[in-house]
C-alpha cells in the first residue's frame, strides 16, 4: 500500500489559473477545486486539504475574506495557504501575511517555481506538524511520568539509574538524590535467586522487554512484590540507550491471594494443609522420594476416645484440644515433614526421608508419647491416645490414594489391637484383613439384630447335688447355619471393641434373666464369662456398677465373672485393683480354665478371685494320663492351700464325677449332669433336678460299689 497523497484544494474564479495550476500539480498531489471562497470552505470543512492555493481577486467572497474565514474555523486555521494574485504592490503581500497567508505567488508564474513552492511549503508543514507532534508526545510522557500510579526507573546503558518518578519513590522510600547512579539490584529482597535475575536479562535482551513479579525490599527493609515492566530503548543505530522499568505494588493483592489459597488449601482450625493440599504434597513427595531412594511412611491418625471428650465439655473445648494435639504432633516432626488434617479427629502424616523401618517407629512412638501426656482443658485434665496405621513407600508402591487407604486400614487395625499403638500396613495380610473385616460385620450385624441368644449349663455339688448355679454361654443362632458355638465366632473378635460389646449384651442379658427368675421364685447365683479386654477397659468398673444398681435383689454371690488365667495376667495389677473393686459391689470372681496358664504362686496369692475352674481338656484325660492326672490333683491341692473353691469342668461321665469326689473336687457341670440348654429347658431341667436329685445320687454310689 503507498503512501497516502497530499491534497491541495485550488479556489480560482479563472479557468485558466485553475487548468494551469492543476496541470502542474496533478502527478504529485490530490488536486481539489473551486471556483469561489464559499465553496471553498465548504469542501474544505468537508475534508480538510493539507494547502490551499487561493486567489486574491474573486467576485463576492475575495480572497482576503475568504482566507480570514479559513483563520477563524479552529478545524481549519491550521492549513497552509498560498495566495495566487497578479497584484504585486507590498501592501497586498502585507495584508495577505497578515492574515495568515504562508507565501504568494505571482501571476503569471513560472510553474516550475510554483511546484517548487508547493513543495517547500508541504515540506516545511508537515515537519512543523511532527515536531509539533514530538512535542505533545514529550509533554505527555512528562505528564504520565511525573504522575503515573506507577513506580518508573530509567536506567542507562550500564543500568545505572538516571531518573525515578514519583511513584517509585512512594513505592520504595527512595528519592532520586539518593538512588541516581546506582543500580536497580539494591531494591532486590533476597526471594528469588540468581537463576531467576539471569533467566529475565536473557529475555530482556533477546526480545527487547521482561514482564512479571519481583519481591523487592524498600529503603524500610520491608518486602513488597512488584509487577514489573522493562524495556529496551535503542537508537537509531539499533544500540542499546537506556532501559525503562515501571511497575506496581501488587502486595495487597498476592496477600490476599494469600489467604484465599489458605482457606482453600488449609485447615482453618489447626492451620496444618487440608485434605486437598495433602494430595498435591503426596504427589510431590512421591517424586522426591524416587529421587533420593529413601522411604516415605505415610501415616493415618485417628483421637481414641475424642468424641466422649467432645460431648462432655462441649466442641469449644473439642477444638481446644484438636489444636494442642495438632501443637504437639507437630512438634515432633522435622523440617520436610507434613501433618494434615482431613477431618474431625482424623489426620494424615507424610514422612519424608525415612532410612530404615527403626527409623519411623522411633519418630511415631514419640508422637503417640507426646500426644497421650495430659493436657488441661477446662481446667480439667484430660487426656487421649492415637490409633496410627502406617504404610511405607516404595515397599508399598501404590498410587496416592491407595497409600492412604492402606495406612487407614492399619490404623483400624491398630484400634482394633487396643488403641494407643502404631500398626504397619501389610501386603500379605490385606486379603486376610478384608475377610475379617466382613466376619466382624457380619458379627455386629447380629448383634444389633439380636441374633445371639444365652444358653446356661448348671454347676453343681458333686456329692450331694445340690445346684450351686448356672453358667450363660453365649450361642449364634445364624439364620442360615443355624446354632453356632462360641468357638464359631468369638476367637474372630477377640481385642476388638465388638468382643466388649457383645461382652456387655451377655451381662446385661444374664442380668435380666436372672431377675425374671428372681421374681418367678427361682434364686439362682449365675456367672458369665468376661474377656480380659473387657475386664481391663477403663470404663468396666463403673458400667458393671450401674447395671447392678438396677436391679436391688442382686445379693452379694449372686453374680460370678469367670477371667480366664491367661487374661487376667496380662495387666495383673491393673486386673487385682478391678476385681477387689468389683468385690465390693458383691461379685464374685472365678479363674476360668486354670491349669493352661501360667499363673506364680505369688500372684495366686494375690488375686481376689474365690474359685478355681479346672480346665475341661484335663479332666476328660486324667482318667487315661497321668500326667492329666496329676495336673488335676495338683489344682486341686492349690485351691485347699489357698482356701479357694474348686470346680471342674469336663464332668462327661459318671467316672469322671467319682474320681473329682475322690481327689477332693466337690462341684462339677458338665454333660454327665446337663448339657448347656436354653432358658425355658433350663426352668424345666431345675423343677426335674430337685425331683431326681436322690436316684441320681443313689445311682452313682451304686455305679461306684459295683465298679469295686
Amino acid at each position: 500500500m503507498g503512501i497516502e497523497r497530499q491534497k491541495i484544494l485550488i479556489i480560482d474564479d479563472t479557468p485558466a489559473n485553475i487548468t494551469l495550476l492543476g496541470m502542474a500539480l496533478k502527478d504529485h498531489y490530490e488536486i481539489q477545486i473551486a471556483t469561489s471562497g464559499k465553496k471553498g470552505l465548504e469542501l474544505a470543512s468537508e475534508t480538510p486539504p493539507d494547502l490551499v492555493l487561493l486567489d486574491i481577486m474573486m467576485p463576492d467572497l475575495d480572497g482576503y475574506e475568504t482566507c480570514r474565514l479559513f483563520k477563524a474555523d479552529e478545524r481549519l486555521r491550521h492549513i497552509p495557504i498560498i495566495f495566487v494574485t497578479a497584484l504585486s504592490e507590498i501592501e497586498a503581500e502585507i495584508h495577505g501575511l497578515s492574515l495568515g497567508a504562508a507565501d504568494f505567488l505571482i501571476k503569471p508564474f513560472n510553474l516550475q517555481i510554483a511546484q517548487l513552492r508547493v513543495r517547500n511549503l508541504l515540506e516545511t508543514e508537515r515537519m512543523r506538524q511532527a515536531l509539533r507532534q514530538t512535542e505533545e508526545d514529550q509533554r505527555l510522557a512528562a505528564t504520565v511520568f511525573a504522575y503515573s500510579h506507577d513506580g518508573i526507573v530509567i536506567t542507562d546503558v550500564e543500568n545505572r539509574i538516571i531518573n525515578v518518578n514519583n511513584a517509585f519513590s512512594r513505592i520504595t522510600g527512595y528519592g532520586l538524590d539518593e538512588i541516581k547512579g546506582e543500580n536497580p539490584r539494591i531494591l532486590k529482597s533476597g526471594r528469588q535467586d540468581t537463576e531467576f535475575y539471569q533467566n529475565m536479562w536473557q529475555a530482556l535482551l533477546s526480545e527487547g522487554h521482561w514482564s512479571g513479579e519481583i519481591w523487592n525490599r524498600n529503603k524500610q527493609g520491608e518486602i513488597y512484590a512488584a509487577l514489573t515492566s522493562i524495556a529496551v530503548v535503542r537508537d537509531d543505530q539499533d544500540s542499546i540507550h537506556h532501559f525503562i522499568g515501571s511497575f506496581i505494588d501488587i502486595t495487597p493483592i498476592k496477600e490476599h491471594q494469600h489467604a484465599l489459597e489458605r482457606i482453600a488449601h488449609f485447615d482453618p482450625l489447626t492451620g496444618v494443609p487440608n485434605r486437598f493440599l495433602l494430595s498435591d504434597r503426596l504427589e510431590q513427595a512421591i517424586v522426591h522420594t524416587r529421587r533420593s531412594r529413601k522411604l516415605m511412611a505415610v501415616c493415618y491418625l485417628d483421637l481414641d476416645e475424642f468424641k466422649p471428650i467432645n460431648d462432655r465439655f462441649g466442641h469449644q473445648v473439642g477444638d481446644q484440644l484438636l489444636i494442642e494435639i495438632t501443637r504437639r504432633i507437630k512438634a515432633c516432626l522435622r523440617e520436610g515433614d507434613t501433618l494434615a488434617r482431613i477431618g474431625g479427629d482424623e489426620f494424615v502424616l507424610l514422612l519424608l526421608d525415612i532410612n530404615d523401618r527403626g527409623e519411623c517407629k522411633t519418630i511415631l512412638r514419640r508422637i503417640l508419647k507426646a500426644v497421650s501426656a495430659k493436657m488441661l482443658l477446662a481446667n480439667q485434665y484430660v487426656s487421649v491416645s492415637l490409633s496410627l496405621g502406617f504404610t511405607l513407600y516404595p515397599d508399598d508402591f501404590s498410587d496416592t490414594e491407595t497409600l492412604i487407604r492402606h495406612a487407614d486400614q492399619a490404623m483400624y487395625q491398630a484400634k482394633q489391637q487396643g488403641k494407643n499403638r502404631f500398626q504397619r500396613f501389610d501386603m500379605l495380610q490385606e486379603k486376610h484383613a478384608y475377610e475379617q473385616g466382613k466376619q466382624l460385620a457380619r458379627i455386629e450385624c447380629a448383634l444389633a439384630n439380636n441374633e445371639f441368644v444365652l444358653y446356661f449349663q448348671p454347676k453343681i455339688n458333686l456329692r450331694d447335688g445340690a445346684i450351686l448355679g448356672v453358667e450363660a454361654l453365649i450361642r449364634w443362632q445364624h439364620p442360615a447355619r443355624g446354632l453356632l458355638s462360641p468357638s464359631m465366632f468369638l476367637p474372630m473378635i477377640q481385642g476388638s471393641q465388638l468382643e466388649i460389646n457383645i461382652g456387655d449384651w451377655v451381662l446385661s442379658t444374664a442380668l435380666s434373666r436372672w431377675n425374671q427368675w428372681k421374681k418367678a421364685g427361682v434364686d439362682i447365683a449365675i456367672s458369665i464369662n468376661i474377656a480380659a479386654g473387657a475386664l481391663l477397659h477403663p470404663d468396666f468398673v463403673e458400667n458393671l456398677s450401674a447395671k447392678c444398681a438396677e436391679y436391688p435383689d442382686l445379693q452379694s454371690g449372686c453374680l460370678e465373672l469367670e477371667i480366664l488365667e491367661t487374661g487376667a495376667l496380662d495387666d495383673d495389677e491393673r486386673a487385682i485393683k478391678v476385681m477387689k473393686a468389683c468385690q465390693a459391689l458383691g461379685v464374685v470372681f472365678a479363674l476360668d480354665d486354670f491349669g493352661t496358664g501360667y499363673s506364680s504362686l505369688s500372684y495366686l496369692k494375690s488375686l481376689p478371685a474365690k474359685t478355681l475352674k479346672i480346665d475341661r481338656s484335663f479332666v476328660l484325660g486324667m482318667l487315661e494320663n497321668e500326667g492329666d492326672l496329676a495336673i488335676v490333683k495338683g489344682i486341686i491341692d492349690l485351691a485347699s492351700i489357698f482356701k479357694m473353691q474348686v470346680i471342674s469342668e469336663g464332668v462327661e461321665t459318671v467316672a469322671h464325677l467319682l474320681k473329682l469326689l475322690e481327689l477332693g473336687c466337690e462341684n462339677g457341670q458338665g454333660y454327665a449332669i446337663a448339657k448347656p440348654m436354653p432358658e425355658e429347658d433350663l426352668l424345666n431341667w431345675l423343677k426335674e433336678w430337685q425331683l431326681e436329685q436322690k436316684n441320681y445320687l443313689k445311682k452313682a454310689f451304686h455305679h461306684e460299689e459295683h465298679e469295686d
